[in-house]
Protein backbone atom coordinates (compact mmCIF):
# COMPACT_ATOMS: atom_id res chain seq x y z
CA UNK A 1 0.00 0.00 0.00
CA UNK A 2 0.88 3.72 -0.48
CA UNK A 3 1.73 3.98 3.34
CA UNK A 4 4.84 2.30 2.70
CA UNK A 5 6.39 5.19 0.45
CA UNK A 6 4.60 7.90 2.28
CA UNK A 7 4.77 6.87 5.95
CA UNK A 8 2.66 10.48 6.59
CA UNK A 9 2.00 13.54 3.89
CA UNK A 10 3.92 16.43 3.63
CA UNK A 11 1.26 19.89 3.53
CA UNK A 12 1.82 20.20 0.03
CA UNK A 13 0.78 16.36 -0.38
CA UNK A 14 -1.79 16.31 2.10
CA UNK A 15 -3.72 19.89 0.26
CA UNK A 16 -2.77 18.35 -3.40
CA UNK A 17 -4.52 15.32 -2.60
CA UNK A 18 -7.77 17.67 -0.78
CA UNK A 19 -7.67 19.27 -4.06
CA UNK A 20 -8.13 16.07 -6.03
CA UNK A 21 -11.29 15.11 -4.90
CA UNK A 22 -12.65 17.00 -7.64
CA UNK A 23 -10.94 16.22 -11.12
CA UNK A 24 -8.51 19.40 -11.76
CA UNK A 25 -5.64 20.12 -13.83
CA UNK A 26 -2.14 21.50 -12.56
CA UNK A 27 -2.90 25.12 -12.45
CA UNK A 28 -6.48 24.16 -10.57
CA UNK A 29 -4.70 22.38 -8.34
CA UNK A 30 -2.16 24.52 -7.23
CA UNK A 31 -4.62 27.57 -7.28
CA UNK A 32 -6.83 25.16 -4.90
CA UNK A 33 -3.96 24.33 -2.37
CA UNK A 34 -3.49 27.71 -1.92
CA UNK A 35 -6.97 28.49 -1.64
CA UNK A 36 -7.61 25.54 0.68
CA UNK A 37 -4.67 26.41 2.93
CA UNK A 38 -6.14 30.17 2.95
CA UNK A 39 -2.52 31.03 1.79
CA UNK A 40 0.17 29.11 3.61
CA UNK A 41 0.85 26.59 1.33
CA UNK A 42 1.53 27.55 -2.67
CA UNK A 43 2.97 24.90 -4.85
CA UNK A 44 5.20 25.12 -8.15
CA UNK A 45 5.13 23.66 -11.12
CA UNK A 46 8.00 21.90 -10.66
CA UNK A 47 7.11 19.95 -7.04
CA UNK A 48 3.50 19.84 -8.42
CA UNK A 49 4.59 17.94 -11.71
CA UNK A 50 6.91 15.73 -9.63
CA UNK A 51 4.01 15.02 -6.91
CA UNK A 52 1.44 14.52 -9.60
CA UNK A 53 4.10 11.48 -10.71
CA UNK A 54 5.18 10.41 -7.57
CA UNK A 55 0.94 9.88 -6.84
CA UNK A 56 0.13 8.79 -9.95
CA UNK A 57 2.73 5.53 -9.49
CA UNK A 58 1.74 5.04 -6.62
CA UNK A 59 -2.26 4.75 -8.02
CA UNK A 60 -3.33 7.69 -5.46
CA UNK A 61 -4.30 9.71 -8.81
CA UNK A 62 -5.80 8.46 -11.67
CA UNK A 63 -5.59 10.91 -15.29
CA UNK A 64 -9.12 11.44 -15.87
CA UNK A 65 -8.71 13.43 -19.31
CA UNK A 66 -5.75 14.81 -21.18
CA UNK A 67 -7.32 18.14 -23.54
CA UNK A 68 -3.86 19.85 -25.50
CA UNK A 69 -0.98 20.55 -22.71
CA UNK A 70 -3.69 19.97 -19.94
CA UNK A 71 -4.08 17.23 -18.26
CA UNK A 72 -6.91 16.18 -15.35
CA UNK A 73 -6.46 13.91 -12.20
CA UNK A 74 -8.71 12.80 -9.82
CA UNK A 75 -8.06 11.13 -6.05
CA UNK A 76 -8.64 7.25 -6.21
CA UNK A 77 -10.13 5.24 -3.26
CA UNK A 78 -6.39 4.32 -2.74
CA UNK A 79 -5.68 7.80 -2.01
CA UNK A 80 -8.76 8.47 -0.29
CA UNK A 81 -7.84 5.68 1.87
CA UNK A 82 -4.30 7.35 2.50
CA UNK A 83 -5.81 10.58 3.63
CA UNK A 84 -7.83 8.93 5.80
CA UNK A 85 -5.13 7.36 7.52
CA UNK A 86 -3.28 10.71 7.36
CA UNK A 87 -6.39 12.84 9.18
CA UNK A 88 -6.25 9.46 11.79
CA UNK A 89 -2.63 9.88 12.36
CA UNK A 90 -2.93 14.14 12.50
CA UNK A 91 -5.63 13.70 15.34
CA UNK A 92 -3.64 11.31 17.04
CA UNK A 93 -0.86 13.91 17.32
CA UNK A 94 -3.08 16.55 18.35
CA UNK A 95 -5.64 14.34 20.91
CA UNK A 96 -1.78 13.04 22.30
CA UNK A 97 -0.47 16.74 22.21
CA UNK A 98 -3.16 18.15 24.22
CA UNK A 99 -2.95 17.65 27.62
CA UNK A 100 0.51 19.19 27.48
CA UNK A 101 0.27 22.06 24.61
CA UNK A 102 -3.60 23.26 26.02
CA UNK A 103 -2.27 23.27 29.68
CA UNK A 104 0.10 25.77 28.34
CA UNK A 105 -1.82 27.68 26.09
CA UNK A 106 -4.56 28.18 29.79
CA UNK A 107 -1.49 29.50 31.61
CA UNK A 108 0.09 31.35 29.03
CA UNK A 109 -4.05 33.50 28.44
CA UNK A 110 -4.55 33.62 32.39
CA UNK A 111 -0.34 35.70 32.39
CA UNK A 112 -2.03 37.46 29.71
CA UNK A 113 -5.38 38.56 31.80
CA UNK A 114 -3.45 39.35 35.02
Amino acid sequence: MAREQFQSLSEQMYYMLLALWDTQCGADISRQVTRLSQGRIRIGPGTLYTLLARFEEQKMIRETENVGRRRYYVITEKGKEMMREEYIRLQNLIRDGSPYLDQEQDSAAQGQSQ
